[in-house]
């Protein structure tokens, strides 16, 4: 049976994770454990890492401790492989206690400064993955229509509907069905821990332009293969969204 606690004063949960997990840096393992927990603090979950499944012979103890109002005292590493560091790339939560857990032998590490992480035999990347967070791809015949400026951008009969866990509905497009003349192309990239890697375009309506309001993905993961090649616009930024003829209120997300 998977334990699930909640530190209730943190407001944080953790619970074991069934998946072997491995972090690499400077080209060696520098965490290989099947005994991970998984902290879910609200934003993007942490892997804490047993001690005793790390390479601490390449963790130095940093001079750097700070406060956490969410998690108390932070004690750090810094991690020297060869001639490669990452400074206060790892740290404990000393004061974290729980009757399952003694944080103190646990360590994460700082996900950007790490060369690769992978869940069993597979590369993950920007976060860990939320086991209670999941997507849904699904084809549509709903009529999908964006105004942008007063002018009509996307008229769809085809689109193709991502159902992701705490976000609003997201309608890709074909892009036969948008009006490409008004989309210019952005150097903007982002990537999603369960879609991959985004591009961006901007939209120019006369003299008003609109910075990356639509995105797609070249290469979207397995799961959200069925989105590849088509645009999405941000539904909390266009002037209207009508989905069968319904005008579609606008979501407040981080991106309003």
């Amino acid at each position: 049976m998977q334990i699930r606690s909640l530190i209730d004063r943190r407001q944080v949960a953790f619970e074991p994770t069934q998946k072997w997990l491995r972090v690499m840096f400077a080209g060696e393992i520098i965490a290989d454990s099947k005994k991970v927990y998984l902290m879910l603090p609200g934003g993007p979950p942490l892997y804490l890492f047993p001690i005793a499944d790390i390479r601490m012979d390449l963790l130095q103890s940093s001079d750097l401790s700070k406060e956490s109002t969410r998690f108390g005292k932070e004690v750090y590493w810094t991690i020297k492989c060869g001639e490669k560091w990452a400074v206060n790339a790892a740290w404990t939560y000393p004061e974290l206690k729980t009757p399952e857990l003694d944080f103190e032998n646990y360590l994460t590490f700082d996900w950007e400064k790490m060369d690769a992480w992978f869940e069993e035999g597979e590369q993950v990347y920007v976060h860990a993955h939320d086991p209670h967070k999941r997507i849904d791809v699904l084809h549509s015949t709903r009529h999908v229509e964006v105004i942008v400026g007063g002018e009509k951008v996307a008229d769809s009969y085809r689109p193709t509907l991502l159902f992701e866990t705490g976000l609003p509905t997201r309608y890709y497009l074909p892009k036969l069905d948008v009006r490409r003349d008004l989309l210019l192309p952005s150097d903007s990239v982002t990537g999603c821990a369960y879609k991959g890697k985004a591009n961006y375009y901007s939209v120019k309506i006369g003299d008003r332009l609109i910075p990356d309001l639509v995105w797609y993905y070249r290469y979207p993961s397995v799961e959200a293969a069925k989105i590849a090649g088509l645009v999405c616009f941000y539904n909390e930024k266009v002037d209207k969204l009508i989905v069968d003829g319904e005008e579609q209120p606008k979501p407040v997300t981080p991106w309003s």
